[in-house]
């Protein structure tokens, strides 16, 4: 598969741990830096386009994968404003791209809801339990996306 573009200059996150995260995954090809902090769950890594600079924004998700899909939780540690990654991806869901440990994907997202969603959530929250007190802790409805593989 050709590599699809993601153009503009990389804008690494204002948080130390999510940029050091992404450096170190990306730095050793996907095969360290793969689990969430001491956690020691696995976690991947989104590629997208800022919407407001237009620079490359990354941020590392839980790793919630079945059939070759992969469920991106936008939780914010149950924080009650939306992450900016997710409104990135709302509004530009063509062109992202995911990497899994040393596999790159270039994926399409899309926002789930009903049935779809219930099913994806219970995912998430068996690969990572706290997804559930983040949702306890906010009024607001943590958006669940699915990325799936373009070919």
């Amino acid at each position: 598969m050709v590599a699809m573009s993601l153009e503009g200059e990389y804008e690494p996150s204002a948080w130390d741990w999510v940029r050091q995260q992404v450096a170190t995954y990306e730095a050793s090809g996907g095969t360290e830096g793969t689990t969430l902090l001491d956690t020691g769950l696995p976690v991947v890594v989104v590629t997208m386009q800022g919407r407001k600079s237009g620079k490359i924004r990354k941020a590392p998700v839980m790793r919630v994968e079945q059939g070759g899909q992969y469920a991106i939780v936008a939780s914010k540690g149950g924080d009650p404003h939306h992450p900016s990654w997710y409104l990135n991806l709302r509004d530009d869901p063509e062109h992202v791209r995911l990497q899994d440990g040393p596999q790159v994907l270039d994926v399409a997202v899309r926002e789930l809801e009903g049935e779809e969603r219930r099913e994806w959530w219970d995912r998430a929250v068996a690969a990572y339990p706290p997804y559930a007190e983040y949702q306890a802790a906010t009024d607001r409805r943590i958006p669940v996306l699915l990325a799936s593989p373009r070919s």
